[in-house]
């Protein structure tokens, strides 16, 4: 637990908060503050997140990366945080309420900063009357926060770190304020950093109608803090809550210079009531309106420039004569350490470069439009770009003439299923019958792929172009292969023979030679098929084979270089096609045995050879 804090400071150097929402931000903003008053700890103990897992927060402090637990269940935080004695609670006015109550609820929650503005006013009365008989406090609702300058602030209160630097927030002055307003809170920061040695607290109490602390609230805390030796209060018209200062400081409760204004002496000048932006800005009476309670400050001895524009004078002077009577004690000015710039401020700013790691000439999704291989997407879509043809912009990098993206999406088809008994649709069906997912099921099937399966078109493509560009004849690969002990990738059917034709072998072959402005492949690797099914007729070019050969052929008729189909061949793109084509397949099965509600499998025994002999005695 940390050190017990005076009654009238509310946060100090030490001070941790639990942040209810996940607002990523607002929290850094508070950790550079910490890193520039040369904080120990962080003032971010923990996040609440209803909405997320348990977990971390990866955030900065200073030039180093820290973790911040992440919880969803508020009592899970403050269970494992009791260090943490501030509630900053950036829930929606819908929850604000519910969530304050909470923490009005927990022992080591003190305060609570209320954000949201909008919450009903019976809901905002009844948390400041708990937060009263509980000796708790509540600052909102409507509110931008507070800071004690070197200590601690809430959320976004004082805005970038370059104002906090400007205006010296990040060690303590001698001056307290307290605003209605939060769009005037760092208004408010700037002028009393040049008219005196800078702030040393400052609360924006809300622009509700029923805050859950007032004016005298924290003029009363200001009052008995030592270090603090005047006071600032910028009010504005509507509500009454200036009159308990006027009544303080006639009572002598509070003896500091008060130097105070309220906003919205315009008001006269309209004819009737006018309704300002806050919810609790609108003069009902008039000792409501600017006028009435500036004359009433000033009657009871506070400070009252006669505009706001001569603010910025009277805190000068008023300082100036504390000083001349010695109440100023000497401030030794640190030097704060530099915040590093957030990488991504630096690049937008063209201030720092940084080698990339990932290099992407495929798409750019950065602008208004997607790029597929450089054409936007409304252009693909407008202009109804074919499967092959997107197929051409985001593998071949190119826009391939009707014929050859005509060919992809025939292979497309044609390798797109082959029965469920094949290992791919096979090894799919057994993983969905035992409960997988979707996904996990389709990878299952994906990962047979390979020599054996469906992953001879790359092999083939190869060996009938080596040949081919050898210059060797037909028998010499044959023979050659032998000699190797390789199978001709693309040869060979379990089923299919001379004397029962492929069909989508012949489908692809029909195609290429009406389509295709040339088949040398095609025609070199039908030449091996003659001598390989002169000696049995099922070694037939097959379905890998003829894509993988054609697609020699058409890479070659769209002009790829030699060295470019090299690349295209080893990279497995030709093998990609099967991969897409059969998932299609794949998927198919599994959604059939989802919808068939088909149970787990198991193979039957009457189909496995059980050969289990007696283990070998070794070893004597």
């Amino acid at each position: 637990m940390q050190p017990q804090k005076p009654d009238y400071l509310l946060f100090d150097r030490n001070t941790q908060a639990i942040f209810y929402g996940y607002q990523v931000r607002a929290i850094q903003r508070m950790l550079d503050f910490d890193y520039i008053c040369q904080r120990e700890t962080p003032s971010v103990a923990a996040i609440v997140a209803p909405t997320r897992n348990n977990g971390l927060h990866k955030c900065f402090f200073g030039n180093k990366e820290i973790l911040i637990p992440i919880y969803r269940h508020f009592e899970e935080a403050v269970t494992k945080h009791p260090q943490a004695d501030v509630v900053i609670n950036f829930s929606s006015y819908r929850s604000a309420y519910p969530t304050t109550m909470q923490a009005l609820e927990t022992d080591s929650i003190r305060t609570i900063a209320i954000i949201a503005e909008g919450i009903p006013e019976r809901y905002a009365r009844e948390m400041a009357a708990i937060a009263k008989e509980k000796g708790k406090w509540i600052i909102g609702p409507a509110t931008v926060g507070a800071i004690v300058a070197g200590a601690f602030k809430i959320g976004n209160a004082a805005g970038t770190l370059e104002n906090i630097i400007r205006c010296k927030l990040y060690r303590p002055g001698t001056v307290g304020f307290v605003s209605v307003s939060g769009g005037l809170f760092n208004e408010l920061n700037n002028i009393i950093s040049q008219a005196t040695d800078g702030v040393y607290e400052g609360v924006a109490i809300g622009g509700d109608l029923y805050p859950g602390s007032t004016f005298i609230d924290h003029c009363l805390r200001y009052e008995a803090n030592p270090d603090i030796k005047m006071i600032v209060l910028l009010g504005e018209l509507g509500g009454t809550d200036e009159y308990m200062v006027v009544e303080a400081i006639k009572r002598g409760e509070i003896s500091k210079p008060v130097v105070a204004w309220c906003i919205g002496t315009c008001t006269k000048l309209f004819p009737g009531e006018v309704q300002f932006g806050h919810a609790g800005a609108r003069a009902r009476t008039e000792l409501e309106t600017a006028d009435a309670k500036n004359k009433a400050l000033k009657d009871a001895g506070a400070i009252v420039p006669k505009s706001f524009d001569e603010l910025r004078r009277v805190i000068r002077e008023t300082f100036n004569e504390l000083k001349k009577k010695g109440l100023i004690p000497e401030i030794s000015e640190p030097e704060p350490p530099p915040v590093p710039e957030d990488f991504t401020n630096a690049l937008a700013k063209g201030t720092v470069r940084r080698p990339t790691n990932f290099i992407c000439t495929v798409s750019d999704e950065r602008g208004e439009d997607v790029l597929y291989g450089g054409v936007p997407l409304t252009e693909v879509i407008e202009k109804n770009y074919s499967l092959g043809e997107v197929i051409g912009l985001l593998w071949l990098k190119c826009k391939l003439p009707k014929w050859a993206s005509n060919f992809i999406e025939m292979c497309l088809k044609i390798v797109a299923d082959h029965g469920p008994c094949v290992s791919g649709a096979h090894n799919a069906i057994v993983t969905a019958r035992a409960g997988k997912d979707l996904i996990s099921s389709l990878v299952s099937g994906l990962l047979t792929i390979g020599p054996r399966f469906g992953g001879a078109i790359d092999g083939a493509a190869y060996y009938f172009r080596k040949f081919y560009n050898e210059n060797k004849t037909s028998r010499q690969m044959v023979d050659e292969m032998k000699a190797a002990g390789i199978l001709i990738p693309g040869i060979g059917h379990r089923i299919k023979s001379v004397r029962n034709p492929d069909k989508r072998v012949e489908l692809l072959k029909n195609y290429a030679k009406t389509q295709f402005p040339q088949t040398r492949y095609l025609n070199f690797a039908l030449e091996v098929e003659k001598i390989t099914t002169a000696k049995r007729g099922n070694l037939i070019l097959n379905v890998d084979g003829c894509i993988g050969v054609l697609f020699v052929d058409m890479l070659n008729s769209c002009g790829f270089s030699s060295e470019e189909i090299d690349e295209i061949i080893e990279a497995g793109t030709l093998n990609a096609i099967f991969v897409l084509g059969r998932s299609m397949g794949i998927i198919a099965h599994v959604l059939d045995q989802k919808r068939l509600k088909s149970g787990l499998y198991r193979h039957p025994w009457d189909d496995v050879l059980f050969r289990v002999e007696p283990p070998k005695v070794i070893g004597g």
